[in-house]
């Protein structure tokens, strides 16, 4: 682990982090509109190391009950992978945190803040000093992430609470400089500019002395996170003994192309059809930045969920280790999850469109003590029968639903008629391009749901 610094250096390095925005109030002439910016980026990147952190944390994150999360799927991984020989893994049960975190900051409040300095603050010019002010309080959040959060293990019992308590601060700070800078130039005297910098320069420093020297000076209950329910993280198993007997793989190829379902239930997400929505209306402005901006976010979405996809499931060997069926995860060294084969385990076939499109299979393994819901999934396997018989395995029955050309055309009627009503609001000659568009953004949403419906009719008797 990385040498631990003295606190007093460490303390001194903070000080002068957060005191070089009162040089440039006292000596380059600051204003409020800099000092949001300065602090604007700070926030920015404690957001990004506050994520990071949770990247690393051993312990349960605050989960959404009921609610999907960024790749919920990922919260039953099991196992981490290390970037460095001596730093901690990385879980990748805590990415939908992480996500979470990113999310609510960089999709509201930093979007927000950047139109405000944009279309009601002054042009911003950039300076040396404005630049080592960005920096140096760059480098003290990243100072305190390799030398406290990674070199003395506090990710062993980090809390959500402290992961996100630098955030909330600095949001805070953002919020009431914000209000002040609408109070025209009477918000702008130095004695407010300097009572600003020195009033968050003690914040940061009582925060340091509560993490890092002492407990809490003030008996004030500040919940912030803690009060959500924590999602413990899966407890680690243990392999069986006995040796591998016999083995096979995913089907890597259907994995990849089972991951457009995910991509198709991140499309109903609220966030994603927001961003849909502000995309069709820059195809209408034909603003090219925002189009440009709007599609990297939603490539960035749908490249995400085939990746969580893929490291869910497409990483997965099945082993036979004597009575037990082991599903084992070879990026992540780590069983996944383990099944008695015996009477009190059942089996059934899935009846996935992805299987009857390229000849795959999969089974459901019921009765399975290691997973919180009880059943599972093997699979997708090249050849289901094949598998069953290699892994020796009690099934019998693994024929799918016939293929049914009524249901099939039935669906696919209606799929065309939810289809054409859009389509034809953008040939109808007497509907100009701003009213579809508007009518695509509005009933879009709805749409998709009974278009994915009556797709997936079609295709599950395909």
């Amino acid at each position: 682990m990385t040498q631990r610094l003295p606190t007093s250096v460490r303390g001194l390095s903070l000080v002068v982090a957060n005191c070089i925005p009162l040089v440039g109030v006292t000596v380059w002439g600051w204003d409020l509109w800099l000092l949001l910016v300065v602090y604007t980026a700070e926030a920015a990147c404690s957001v990004l190391i506050a994520a990071t952190k949770a990247l690393f944390a051993e312990q349960g994150s605050p989960g959404r009950p009921g609610q999907y999360e960024p790749l919920h799927e990922l919260r039953e991984k099991r196992g981490g992978f290390q970037i460095y020989s001596n730093w901690p893994p990385i879980y990748p049960r805590n990415i939908p945190f992480a996500l979470m975190v990113l999310g609510v900051w960089f999709g509201f409040i930093g979007p927000i803040s950047l139109v405000y300095l944009l279309t009601i603050g002054p042009t911003i010019q950039i300076s040396v000093g404005l630049a080592v002010s960005v920096v140096a309080l760059f480098f003290s959040q990243i100072e305190e992430f390799v030398i406290e959060y990674i070199g003395t293990s506090e990710y062993r019992d980090v809390s959500a609470q402290e992961l996100i308590r630098t955030p909330a601060q600095l949001t805070l700070v953002l919020l009431f400089i914000g209000f002040l800078t609408l109070g025209g130039s009477r918000a702008g005297r130095i004695t407010l500019l300097t009572g600003l910098v020195v009033g968050k320069t003690l914040s940061s420093l009582y925060r340091f002395y509560v993490d890092h020297i002492g407990g809490p000076l003030l008996d004030v209950d500040l919940k912030l996170s803690d009060d959500l329910p924590r999602s413990e993280p899966p407890p680690e198993l243990t392999m069986p003994e006995e040796p591998v007997e016999a083995s096979v793989a995913v089907n890597k190829k259907s994995v990849i192309l089972g991951s457009l379902s995910a991509v198709g239930f991140a499309l109903i997400s609220r966030f994603t059809i927001i961003t849909v929505a502000a995309f069709v209306i820059a195809l209408q402005v034909g603003n090219p930045v925002w189009i440009g901006l709007l599609s990297i976010v939603v490539l960035c979405i749908v490249g995400a969920r085939m990746l969580s996809f893929y490291l869910r499931y497409g990483t997965i060997e099945y082993q036979r280790r004597g009575k037990f069926l082991v599903a084992y995860d070879r990026l992540l060294e780590s069983p996944q999850w383990i099944a008695t084969i015996g009477p009190g385990t059942e089996y059934s076939v899935i009846n996935a469109i992805v299987d009857r499109l390229r000849g795959t299979g999969r089974l459901r393994v019921a009765s399975v003590d290691s997973v919180d819901r009880g059943s599972v999934q093997l699979g997708p396997l090249s050849d289901l029968d094949r598998a069953i018989e290699t892994l020796d395995l009690p099934v019998y029955q693994t024929d799918r639903p016939e293929r049914d050309p009524t249901i099939i055309a039935a669906a696919g009627g209606l799929l065309l008629l939810f289809l054409a009503v859009p389509a034809g609001l953008f040939l109808a000659p007497g509907v100009d391009s701003g009213t579809a568009y508007a009518s695509l953004v509005v009933i879009g949403p709805f749409a998709l749901i009974h278009t994915g419906i009556l797709l997936y009719v079609a295709l599950s008797r395909i």
